[in-house]
């Protein structure tokens, strides 16, 4: 069967262009409900038992598909999400972000990792099983269309839709290679906190010859945030941090992220260096993400800006919570004399980690040692966030994060692909998992 797959998967990847083609981007809600639409369709095509809209009409719907596999007392769950990020700046393509391209063997789009491409993967994958004798097992898809905005409405449907979306196992989208291309497992993500620090100084801007005030005064109440070793500085921030058990720290310290690839990668000038590996899964962050102020158009325009705001995340550790963390910040900011910089928390995520010792993470880790080699590695949880908390307490399921991207697939930037051979390695390699969990 493996060659079979992996050719069967790139000779029906185009199949799914459209998907592709459509420009589902959610903080523009654009293209949302064709691209629903899109997948109701396939779903049917590919002879699905089940096909359903979850969720409330006004609100992007997630996608529910169910296939019957040939042992239906096992259920593999797939997570995934059609809508995707804006695709500026433009000028930064090297060709149109929503035409499908290939070139040297990569396949370029936005979304064509994150997370139309293994979306792809996935369906492609259930058309050749369709093709060949069936499924091994029960499929379930959940694809819902908010992920880049949040999940705002994931845990409401997770909820109302428990009994249909039980399952054995839920393996989620993202993942593949690291940044020395090493194949990696992943058993969970990082919760994350969302929110605006705003200050207004005036009624109205200013003539420049006056003072100089609010823009000044947000980036000094932000900068005693942290140190610049990267060391958080609010009081608390750490307190709720769990160390990581004995099995969890030696597969961190066996991770073999290289630091100066990743900067080499992606043309860092200055960046902070961890000490160690264990800051990259358990350690939290705070991150400036935007800051606005005053006049930013063409030419000069000397006026101080009666507001200024700044937008930004914290990535926290599994134990944290993304609301008590925003209101630290906002204590924090009070106490050090800046009362009037005032924390509006946007959204949060809880963060979720698999337990190593659960017979499917392993069963998904030998396989991926088998199809990739020894070097393969696993990983507690990822830097990354999504709604993995919500699926593993309510459904009580192992997550297992694996995918058909690399550390270079320039994900949410221009330019973003992933390489051909990837895609046919990685939708062969879940071939064999579903076929051995088909067997256990």
């Amino acid at each position: 069967m493996k060659e079979n797959l992996r050719k069967f998967a790139l000779k029906h990847l185009p199949d799914y262009f459209e998907l592709l083609r459509l420009r589902s981007i959610s903080a523009q809600q654009k293209e949302i409900p064709e691209t629903a639409e899109y997948l109701v369709k396939v779903f049917n095509e590919l002879g699905a038992a089940r096909v359903e809209k979850l969720g409330s009409p006004e609100h992007a719907p997630a996608i529910f598909a169910e296939f019957t596999g040939n042992d239906p007392t096992k259920t593999i769950l797939f997570y995934q999400h059609y809508d995707v990020q804006p695709p500026e700046p433009l000028e930064k393509w090297e060709s149109d972000p929503f035409e499908p391209t290939i070139r040297e063997e990569k396949l370029y789009a936005r979304g064509a990792s994150d997370n139309k491409g293994e979306l792809i993967s996935r369906l492609v994958l259930v058309k050749y099983f369709q093709a060949n004798g069936g499924l091994p097992v029960n499929v379930k898809f959940f694809v819902e269309g908010e992920e880049e905005i949040g999940s705002l409405h994931v845990e409401q449907i997770v909820k109302e839709n428990k009994a249909k979306l039980a399952a054995d196992a839920c393996i989620w989208e993202g993942g593949g290679k690291n940044y020395v291309d090493n194949y990696q497992i992943v058993g969970g993500m990082r919760g994350i906190t969302v929110f605006d620090v705003e200050t207004t100084t005036a009624d109205i801007d200013l003539h420049s010859s006056l003072a100089s005030y609010a823009a000044w005064r947000l980036v000094r109440g932000l900068a005693t945030l942290r140190d610049d070793t990267g060391k958080v500085l609010v009081e608390g921030f750490y307190d709720d941090v769990e160390p990581l058990s004995k099995a969890e720290e030696e597969a961190v310290f066996a991770y073999d992220f290289d630091l100066d690839v990743a900067i080499s990668r992606a043309g860092l000038r200055r960046t902070v260096k961890a000490e160690h590996k264990v800051a990259l899964v358990n350690e939290p962050t705070v991150t400036i993400n935007g800051l606005t102020a005053g006049y930013q158009g063409k030419g000069v325009k000397t006026v101080i800006p009666h507001m200024a705001s700044a937008k930004l995340d914290c990535r926290l550790t599994p134990s944290q919570d993304p609301r008590k963390i925003a209101q630290l910040i906002q204590e924090h900011l009070d106490k050090n004399g800046f009362a009037d910089l005032k924390v509006r928390y946007r959204l949060g995520e809880n963060g979720y980690r698999s337990p190593m010792s659960d017979p499917f993470i392993k069963l998904v880790l030998a396989k991926a040692k088998k199809h990739y080699g020894k070097q393969t590695k696993y990983l507690p949880n990822s830097a990354g966030g999504g709604p993995a908390e919500i699926f593993g307490n309510e459904l009580n399921l192992p997550i297992v994060i694996l995918g058909v991207s690399y550390a270079g697939s320039q994900v949410h930037s221009p330019n973003e692909h992933i390489r051909l051979q990837d895609f046919g390695d990685g939708t062969q390699l879940l071939g064999d998992i579903l076929i051995e969990f088909g067997k256990n």
